[in-house]
């Protein structure tokens, strides 16, 4: 009889031991504890808001990513789009013969805005008909600053 009960115990706790298991209770919170907790960012986005995002380019958030690349213009004139921290762009450009160079760029509504020779300029979608260049009428996906001056995907 003292074996049968013995055993009897044992499947009743290797019963009860596979239901903790899966009904594992959620850890007991402190509430002694006088700290509020911050209600305005949920708690699953905490770990993101300073993370890998924000060291990888890549991964980070652009709106404009999709451009990212080398677009073309007339007579050897050309961007290059690279994502950098979040929400911004390094341009390198070609724009006419005799200016080169790098800007920063950052996102806005319609495109990548920059400044150059003090002007704020905007990169902005269109097509090769847009850019006011002939070289360019009949392309699809181009970029464009101003008239005359448009940047296109082969």
């Amino acid at each position: 009889m003292r074996t049968s009960m013995i055993l009897a115990g044992a499947a009743a706790l290797a019963i009860l031991s596979g239901c903790e298991k899966a009904e594992a209770p959620a850890p007991a919170q402190n509430t002694t504890t006088t700290e509020v907790p911050d209600e305005t960012v949920p708690p699953d986005e905490t770990a993101d808001a300073g993370g890998d995002a924000a060291a990888d380019p890549a991964t980070a958030p652009h709106r404009f990513a999709s451009w990212a690349g080398k677009w073309t213009g007339v007579e050897g004139m050309y961007v290059t789009i690279t994502p950098t921290a979040p929400e911004k762009y390094k341009l390198e450009m070609q724009s006419d013969l005799d200016t080169k160079g790098t800007y920063e760029g950052w996102d806005s509504e319609h495109g990548i805005k920059f400044k150059r020779g003090g002007e704020e300029l905007s990169l902005h979608r269109g097509n090769g008909e847009d850019t006011g260049l002939k070289y360019l009428v009949g392309k699809k996906e181009c970029l464009i600053v101003k008239e005359g001056e448009g940047y296109c995907r082969d």
